[in-house]
């Protein structure tokens, strides 16, 4: 594809990939109404095995995080008997935010394509360390995003590269300079 840039940063401009601060909008969507209590609380921890722990889907997700332990010591977690070591604490909360991801993928899917899409706001890069001569114009984009099914499911799946794959493919809907928002400084839009 045109206009991917090779050396970004080359002359001191800072940001992000667009596909990753799109990413981090959804993660952020996706814990909304969740557990906001930190994991390394009694009540942060209970309420994450409560929610990991009522479906085989829940199960399955701790084991892809890494949790090995036995139903015994599982059990032990709940009843509060026993309390997981620290890394069994982040692959916890590792799990649910997977989970909750996959959970709420449709959900989001369904609110972003409403209406004919969602607005996207782009915040571009950041020049300041960038001398005079070789600054771009850039200035804040907004444009419409008709169909996140890819994304969505890019995101939802984890797939770093089909994300900034169907990232990129929304970005010609800016014109044709839509290569200089590559990368940007924020993305943000709401569901």
């Amino acid at each position: 594809m045109p206009e991917r840039n090779i050396n970004f940063g080359l002359f001191g401009a800072d940001g992000t990939k667009g596909s990753q601060a799109a990413a981090d909008v959804l993660d952020r969507l996706a814990l909304e109404g969740g557990i906001i209590s930190p994991v390394t609380t009694r009540r942060g921890l209970n309420a994450r095995l409560n929610y990991l722990t009522r479906s085989a889907a829940g199960y399955r997700a701790m084991r892809e995080a890494g949790i090995t332990v036995t139903p015994r010591t599982l059990r032990a977690w709940r009843r509060r008997t026993q309390t997981p070591s620290p890394a069994n604490r982040e692959r916890i909360d590792a799990a649910y935010r997977a989970y909750r991801r996959h959970n709420i993928a449709n959900h989001l899917r369904q609110r972003l394509n409403a209406q004919g899409g969602t607005r996207v706001e782009i915040h571009p890069l950041d020049q300041t360390s960038v001398q005079n001569r070789h600054r771009r114009v850039l200035n804040f984009r907004r444009f419409t995003i008709r169909n996140w099914d890819r994304i969505i499911h890019a995101w939802d799946t984890g797939d770093d590269q089909a994300l900034a794959d169907a990232w990129d493919d929304t970005l010609p809907d800016l014109g044709s300079e839509w290569g200089k928002y590559e990368y940007v400084t924020a993305v943000a839009f709401s569901a």
